[in-house]
């Protein structure tokens, strides 16, 4: 049996969990989230608690089991707390700027780079003197936000030799040497 699978998702007070016609909707303060249940998995929801259930302990359905329960369990955080993720412009005249959901970087490029965001993500910029521009993005899908985030780094990967571009905050990066002269 799945570690992961067999664990009990509870659902905290003000989110709500519908299973219909294998689609489980999660409603709550931050909004609302839908996923497709395929593969033969179950839900079986009592009280406000929820097991996934799986048909058999066949490759494929074991593979689902645990993935489904982690979905389930991020469309519940999501819904109730949220999810906030931190990019650091690492670089010299490297600049972050938004105005609503359109986010304008500097990153070295001979132009600025527009990002426009959905709407599910809010963003905020700070730049203190003497420190790294930081993006803060948060959004109940942490799906959408972890691709939104993966699509903001790739502009400009961290590079090994001098560990300028865009980060995760505390992400290590693996630094070469240079040139030995």
């Amino acid at each position: 049996m799945s570690r992961i699978g067999k664990a009990i998702i509870n659902i905290p007070t003000g989110a709500t969990l519908d299973y219909k016609d294998n689609v489980v909707t999660v409603k709550g303060k931050n909004g609302e989230l839908k996923q497709e249940l395929v593969g033969g998995i179950t839900l079986k929801i009592e009280d406000a608690q929820v097991t996934v259930e799986r048909p058999s302990d066949a490759k494929e359905h074991r593979s689902l089991h645990g993935l489904y329960r982690a979905l389930i369990n991020n469309m519940v955080i999501g819904v109730s707390e949220g999810f906030t993720k931190k990019l650091e412009l690492v670089g010299v005249g490297y600049r972050a700027s938004n105005q609503g959901q359109r986010l304008e970087l500097a990153l070295g490029f001979s132009h600025l780079v527009v990002f426009d965001l959905p709407t599910e993500i809010k963003v905020e910029t700070l730049t203190e003197k003497g420190k790294n521009p930081i993006i803060t993005l948060s959004s109940y899908d942490k799906h959408l936000l972890g691709m939104v985030c993966a699509k903001i780094r790739s502009l400009r990967k961290p590079e090994p030799y001098k560990g300028k571009g865009i980060r995760f905050v505390g992400e290590q990066i693996r630094r070469k040497a240079g040139k030995s002269a």
